[in-house]
């Protein structure tokens, strides 16, 4: 049985004009299984927020095949992308992009509504992701009444409530503080647990890093190393993250 939920397949990225080309990923391949936590880290240029844009469909790929639970969008219309987008895909960024006029419970019901969902059936699912990451209790507020580590939970319960197939998260605790973070990673690690979601996330941050099962390294638009947690505590993994950084040719200030 296959399980991979992403199968990215020799992919490569131009940018430019015949004057100018920087080719931005190079010949990338690699999968995700159902249910993994996967981290992309490298250092700023090298790709990685390219790549995570490829399989968001936010960006075109010049060459090569991004297959999502069993679809390759990069052959899909944009018809088709939209409603891929919308069903198969959650995203959580680093600016939460909540909308200030909605209610927290309106941010995350939003995706169920555009969908068509009833509202008993909306109002349920709702009510069982706020249950699951702590935020019942800030349902009725607006986004400008909570904090940053709020806004971001209320993004992630926004991300999950339609059950999509994989999890794109671009550097999600980029905006937080240190209590903030930790918070919403423990989130992260009680949805991919709980409920199998398959997340992907881009971070330069070491310690976010960490509390995934497995880290891609990119440098210079290829897969430089991959780093499998295993049964590593995460303070371990964490050490081995900081190694394969240091190897990465100085570039921590960048990556951590």
């Amino acid at each position: 049985m296959n399980d991979n939920i992403l199968k990215v397949e020799n992919l490569d990225k131009y940018y430019g004009n015949k004057g100018s080309i920087t080719k931005a990923i190079n010949n990338i391949s690699f999968n995700v299984r159902k249910g993994e936590f996967v981290g992309i880290m490298g250092p700023s240029g090298s790709g990685k927020t390219t790549l995570l844009n490829c399989i968001s469909t936010i960006d075109k790929v010049t060459t090569g095949s991004i297959n999502i639970n069993g679809s390759d969008i990069t052959k899909m219309k944009a018809k088709q992308i939209e409603k891929f987008r919308r069903d198969e895909l959650g995203f959580v960024f680093q600016d939460f992009n909540l909308l200030d006029t909605l209610t927290s419970y309106e941010n995350i019901a939003l995706a169920l509504t555009i969908k068509g969902e009833q509202h008993s059936e909306i109002d349920k699912k709702v009510k069982r992701v706020a249950l699951r990451l702590g935020i019942e209790d800030i349902l009725e507020k607006y986004p400008y009444q909570i904090s940053g580590g709020q806004k971001q939970k209320v993004a992630c319960a926004r991300a999950i409530v339609t059950s999509p197939s994989l999890i794109l998260a671009d550097e999600p605790t980029g905006a937080l503080d240190s209590k903030s973070s930790r918070m919403l990673l423990e989130s992260f690690e009680k949805l991919n647990k709980e409920l199998s979601a398959t997340i992907l996330m881009v971070t330069h941050d070491a310690f976010t890093a960490s509390y995934a099962h497995r880290i891609l390294f990119i440098k210079d638009g290829r897969i430089f190393n991959e780093v499998v947690r295993g049964n590593d505590l995460r303070k371990e993994f964490f050490d081995r993250i900081i190694e394969v950084v240091t190897l990465l040719g100085g570039d921590s200030e960048n990556v951590l």
